[in-house]
């Protein structure tokens, strides 16, 4: 199996310098990963590095909280593919989810996917560590109902990542028609394989170089 064309190559730490990201965007080239995934301050700077390339430029909205405003969400995603975004993974509002407020909800994704549309594709993140199952089975509903193109698992930034049953609960929700992407915790081949095998056909990770080169053994942080 070739895991890197799984892969989004991250570098999304608050503390990453121009030089890291240049670095991430020679290792995407060199393995093939399907995308490297940034903040929207460096999206000009990806773009650039991976011209002519196949890898692409994906970036995140509303990171990492999601508690911004539709409107707000809508500007970013707009803004960073002026800037050559070819790919945006946007944060749910998780406390209208809690609140049950789904409209709310599905509105928050949808002007992200209207602001995409035609022209990037849209991962909504579900933050499921943050979640119950009912909770995943319906910001996935909800995610497929706005027209979103994935929906993901975590943004790494929280008290839990990707696992096997969540990465399952959510392809089972959605179909076959909607990717779903494994992020956060995804350190080893091992990880890698296991949540395809569970149903995703992307994988966010830090530690790409790890896995695409099939170390079991590797403890490097995610994200």
């Amino acid at each position: 199996m070739n895991l890197a064309g799984y892969i989004d190559h991250t570098l999304l730490k608050p503390e990453s310098t121009e030089e890291q990201v240049i670095k991430i965007c020679d290792e995407a080239k060199k393995y093939k990963f399907a995308s490297v995934c940034v903040n929207g301050y460096y999206t000009s700077l990806v773009s650039k590095q991976l011209q002519g390339s196949n890898v692409k430029t994906c970036v995140v909205i509303g990171f990492p909280l999601g508690a911004t405003t539709k409107e707000a969400k809508a500007f970013e995603a707009k803004h960073v593919i002026e800037n050559g975004a070819q790919e945006v993974d946007m944060v749910i509002n998780v406390g209208a989810l809690k609140d049950k407020k789904y409209d709310v909800v599905k509105e928050d994704i949808k002007a992200v996917v209207d602001a995409a549309k035609g022209k990037a594709l849209v991962k909504v993140i579900l933050e499921t560590c943050l979640l119950t199952k009912d909770e995943i089975v319906k910001a996935c509903q909800l995610s497929k109902e706005a027209g979103t193109d994935f929906v993901k698992t975590s943004t790494g930034f929280n008290k839990g990542g990707a696992t096997v049953e969540d990465v399952k609960l959510m392809r089972e929700t959605v179909g076959e028609n909607i990717g779903v992407k494994a992020s956060g915790g995804v350190r080893t081949k091992e990880d890698a394989e296991n949540v395809i095998a569970a149903g995703a056909n992307r994988i966010g990770a830090s530690a790409s170089i790890a896995i695409a080169e099939g170390n079991s053994n590797n403890t490097t942080e995610q994200y």
